[in-house]
Formats: structure tokens, sequence, C-alpha cells
């Protein structure tokens, strides 16, 4: 099995329907990766562990998502200096929105890349993640841009009668 170069962690298991969006497209483009339920709150210690570890393990990229107080992706960046890329969940109370400013607004010294609310937010960590590995690597580079290609290609040119 290929050592994986990304995780792809979440808060709880209802954030995965989510986060399923990056692992289909780093799945699609063939970048090896791992998924782990890794909550800031509520295993404190798994997530002290995932960071401290995550460099000596072989991942490049960290994608975090998660609700709410969102504190994930920011308390990864603090203990890692992989790159985080931080992905806000919609949330039932406030539509993601507080999801997205506790992630977007990190102190000076912890820098996390984050994406917009919900699935499209998380299908493009999966493609900004396959960005910062492919620069290293030729193969990766032609299948993301035959990936890229192909999306434009989709595009209809005028719009349909229908």
């Amino acid at each position: 099995m290929t050592k994986p170069l990304v995780g792809i962690i979440m808060g709880s298991q209802s954030d995965w329907p989510t986060m399923r969006e990056a692992a289909d497209v780093l799945y699609e483009l063939g970048v090896a990766f791992e998924t782990k339920i890794v909550s800031a709150h509520r295993t404190p210690d798994r997530l002290w562990d995932y960071g401290k570890t995550a460099v000596d393990r072989g991942l490049q990229v960290i994608i975090a998502g998660a609700g709410g107080a969102a504190h994930l992706p920011g308390m990864m960046a603090s203990k890692t200096r992989v790159p985080v890329v931080g992905v806000p969940v919609q949330t039932n109370a406030l539509s993601g929105v507080d999801s997205l400013y506790s992630i977007l607004q990190m102190p000076r010294g912890y820098p996390v890349a984050t994406m917009a609310i919900g699935a499209a937010g998380a299908k493009n960590a999966g493609l900004m993640a396959a960005g910062i590995l492919a620069l290293q690597d030729p193969s990766l580079s032609a299948r993301l841009d035959a990936w890229r290609a192909a999306l434009s290609a989709s595009i209809p040119q005028e719009p349909s009668n229908d």
C-alpha cells in the first residue's frame, strides 16, 4: 500500500459526507491519503499526536474539516509545519459561517488555507492539496492538468434549450 501524502481529518463522523469530496478528488487523481476522526475538543491527545507525527509519517498536506467552533484546522496548524487546508463544514445553527470565521481568523504565525463552506470547499481542498504535491511530481501535474482540462471541456459554450 502506498504511504499517504495527504491526511484528511474531521471533527466527527457527521463531517464525513462533506469531507468525502476531498477524498473523492484525491482518489480520482491517484493521490495517496488517509482519513481520520480527530476532534479538537473530544480527542485532544489524538490531535496532538497526529500533528506531532505528521512530518515523520510522510504527510505533506493536511486537510482539516470542522463545523461549529471549528478549532481543528487551527489547532492542527499549531502542532505541525505541514500545510493545513481548512474546510468549514456547514452547520444548522449558522449555516457554516461560524465555522468559516473560526478557521479563517488565525493568529499570526499559524496559517490555515481556508476553503469555502461545505462540499465545494472540501472538493477544492482536495484540489489544493493535489496542486501543492504536483509542484514536485510531474506525473501528478499531468493528471491534474488533464482533470482541469476535462472540467473546462465539460462546460457547454451555449445554453441548452431544455
